[in-house]
């Protein structure tokens, strides 16, 4: 387990989570955007319509069956907006980053798993982990005390030997 290998993955994991989304947006803004100005372009060229298209039916039918065959119309018209600007997006650069996110996923889930198998082996195995931390130290201080214990013997030997 590699602490700079985790922070790589999550780092991954959060730009190819902000591409999809950025992906995933970027049509449904352009798509809305569209609808609203094909919207407000349809409103005045079908109220010009209408009201022309009114004043010709009126002549032929009644007022009433006049006014429901251009509601239809209008129903028609919005549909087939709705439907163009409703397309969803397709391409390579959704897919991409979808395999690079899923990759992403399963090298945390392998890292997870290494820090897990490491933990539970500290658990059940406490001096396996604690022992090599405590015996450096522990063989470095044995080792100056018998540098000093023979350093102090002849010392004291020298002194012993003149009385």
């Amino acid at each position: 387990m590699n602490s700079e290998n985790i922070v790589k993955h999550l780092r991954a994991l959060w730009r190819t989570d902000r591409i999809i989304a950025e992906i995933r947006m970027r049509p449904m803004l352009v798509g809305l955007g569209l609808r609203a100005f094909a919207a407000l372009i349809a409103a005045f060229g079908l109220l010009m319509l209408e009201l022309s298209a009114y004043f010709a039916l009126v002549q032929i039918w009644s007022a009433v069956s006049a006014a429901a065959i251009l509601g239809l119309a209008n129903f028609a018209i919005a549909a087939v907006l709705f439907v163009v600007g409703g397309r969803p997006p397709a391409g390579r650069e959704l897919e991409l980053a979808t395999e690079i996110h899923g990759s992403a996923i399963e090298a945390l889930q392998g890292e997870a798993r290494a820090l897990q198998s490491q933990f539970t082996g500290m658990v059940h195995h406490p001096l396996n982990s604690a022992l090599p931390l405590v015996l450096v130290p522990l063989i470095t201080i044995i080792v100056k005390s018998l540098k000093k214990s023979r350093a102090t013997a002849p010392a004291a030997k020298a002194t012993a030997e003149p009385n």
